[in-house]
Order: C-alpha cells, then structure tokens, then sequence
C-alpha cells in the first residue's frame, strides 16, 4: 500500500471536505465525480457506492457512511439516511472447504431494488433479493429481510409491517399492538 504524505494545508483541505461539506452543492458534486448520470442525485460524505451508476433514480440522497454493493436499484425521490447498509448479493457455504465463498453467489436473485419514494432511515440493513414498495418509511435501525408491499411502515429486527402510509393524504396509518 502506498504511504500518503500530504502537507498540512493539503491535510486540512482533505479533512473539511471529507467530514464538513455535507451540504447540497457538495453532495452532487460528489454524485457527478463518481458519475451516477441520473439528475439531481446527492451522495453525502464516506458513502460508499459499488452498484451500477445507471440503476440510481433521479432525486435521490445516498446518506452520510452508507454501503451499496452489489445488484441494487434505487427508485427515483429515494431518500437513504446514514450509516445504512444495502448489499444485493451472499456468499454461499462450501462444505468442502468448511469456509464461505469469498465472491458472491449467483444461485437465487439476490437483486435488491428500492422503489420510488421511500425513505429508509437511520442505521437500516437490506438484504439480498429484498424488493422494497414504493413510497415505504423503513424505521431506523430495521433489518429488512423481506420483501414490502407498496406504502409499508417497516420497523424492527426482523422489519414488520407496523403500520402503513396513507396514499391520498400522506398520513401515517399505525397498527394497534
């Protein structure tokens, strides 16, 4: 690995722009340097994205430390909140070898597509093959190991259905305990 020696003015440059420009102007500029071609798409400082360009929507924001890897499909209006995790793909169990594989496995699909709308809040994980509704809120810290109908509140570890978003008004429908 190469040893990075920067000046101090250099340094502080890096360290600003790394930790203090989450703001909009910013956030495209970082879309359009990694090359995401959709419209007015955000990506927030330390995100992390390693999923095909062509497969973010128009209007998105990829929050602050998030991961996308693999097969994802982010709707356009999607809003991703910080620290979230979205890897479409597993790595499969070798009897042989008494290891997992070290690549991602092609056995099922293991694609992940996020429709248009919805928000996914804080500290959220999506699994492999999960196909998220349009307009859903995923709660923060959920772990969505299934897939979602259209206008779901989701929320817990296995994500549920908690309640639901009303259409017409935008209101938020809760389900009794």
């Amino acid at each position: 690995m190469k040893d990075f020696r920067f000046d101090d003015e250099t340094f502080e440059m890096l360290t600003v722009y790394a930790h203090m420009t989450n703001n909009k102007e910013y956030n495209e500029k970082r879309a359009r340097i990694i090359g995401i071609p959709a419209k007015d798409v955000q990506v927030a400082p330390g995100a992390n994205v390693r999923i095909p360009l062509d497969q973010i929507g128009e209007n998105c924001f990829l929050g602050l430390y998030s991961y996308f890897n693999g097969n994802v499909t982010i709707g356009k209006d999607v809003l991703v909140g910080p620290h979230c995790s979205i890897v479409g793909g597993n790595h499969k169990f070798d009897a042989k070898t008494g290891s997992f594989s070290a690549r991602t496995e092609k056995d099922y699909d293991n694609s992940i597509v996020i429709g248009d709308g919805t928000w996914i809040s804080t500290g959220v994980t999506v699994t492999a093959g999960v196909k998220i509704g349009k307009c859903n809120l995923i709660c923060a810290g959920a772990v969505v190991t299934k897939s979602t109908e259209d206008y779901s509140i989701m929320a817990g570890v296995p994500a549920k259905k908690v309640g639901c978003i009303d259409p017409e008004s935008g209101e938020y429908v809760w389900f009794k305990k």
